[in-house]
């Protein structure tokens, strides 16, 4: 029995005090009371949970992870803004040059990067440059890009009003600017109603529009460099070549009589004046032609 001194006297252990006070129990065992309950509580206290110190630890994590994001979406951003386009070709083009069409084409900084260019040429629309239909972009590397044009194919044009509307090889208005192309044959001396883009060519006389379109195409095929086309009150044509002027009558023949001022065109070289082709004879290769000189 373990006895401790109180000023009231000596006190045994689960005892009570003289004033009714019950003193605490000894454990029972070996060793030290007071140690063994100092070891009771300091288990006690290591299995209590740290919560401010996890939320803490968590917290760090957290912020690193985001730096960490960070940084490599910014080397990222920084890899690809550097990423531009080095090289263009340009084929499929014939009424503009190279450089006129990547200008067009590519008109700010932000259209050489590769990126940027990539998802604007699949996510919008074209834009619309007079006698393009459309264009394509081929990405041969991320630094080396072919730009395909698809050129409308005028065949002639019209003054009206105060534009030039240029039509295709079927008589349809697919063009209007304020400007005249060279190496377009303008057509004179028609008679027409309201002209409206995407729509035919509205001439009066049928046989003459049927005409036209046979010529043209000829010239076309035959790349004449015509300047102008002029039909009379009879519905006959005139070439205007330059300094040369070719009559071709009707529209008999028109095939035949374009390939043979094609044949003959090394010869008028330098000369003023008139030819006439109305006589041409489809049976008689060994024929002649007037040429009237101009002074």
């Amino acid at each position: 029995m373990i006895q401790f001194k109180t000023p009231f006297g000596p006190v045994q252990a689960g005892h009570q005090s003289r004033k009714g006070h019950k003193l605490w129990d000894a454990p029972k065992g070996r060793g030290n009371p007071y140690g063994t309950q100092s070891k009771v509580v300091q288990l006690s206290r290591r299995r209590q949970p740290s919560g401010d110190t996890d939320k803490s630890i968590s917290k760090r994590k957290h912020h690193r992870v985001l730096l960490g994001l960070a940084a490599v979406f910014l080397i990222m951003g920084i890899t690809v803004m550097s990423l531009n386009i080095r090289q263009i070709t340009v084929s499929g083009n014939s009424r503009y040059t190279k450089e006129e069409l990547i200008e067009r084409i590519f008109p700010g900084k932000a259209d050489w990067n590769v990126l940027y260019c990539y998802g604007k040429d699949r996510l919008r629309e074209h834009m619309q440059i007079p006698f393009v239909e459309d264009y394509n972009l081929v990405f041969h590397s991320p630094f080396d890009v072919e730009v395909i044009v698809h050129e409308k194919s005028v065949v002639g044009y019209v003054s009206y009003m105060s534009s030039y509307m240029y039509f295709d090889k079927d008589g349809i208005i697919v063009e209007s600017t304020n400007e005249e192309v060279e190496g377009i044959p303008r057509i004179m001396g028609l008679s027409y109603g309201q002209i409206v883009l995407h729509k035919s060519l509205p001439v009066e006389d049928q046989k003459v529009f049927r005409e036209i379109l046979d010529l043209t195409q000829v010239l076309t095929r035959h790349e004449l460099g015509v300047e102008r086309i002029q039909f009379d009150s009879r519905g006959d044509a005139t070439l205007h070549m330059e300094n040369l002027e070719v009559f071709l009558g009707d529209s008999s023949n028109i095939a035949g009589k374009v390939l043979r001022l094609s044949n003959m065109l090394p010869e008028l070289e330098g000369l003023n004046g008139i030819l006439y082709l109305d006589t041409y004879d489809p049976t008689n290769s060994n024929m002649a032609f007037t040429f009237k000189r101009k002074s």
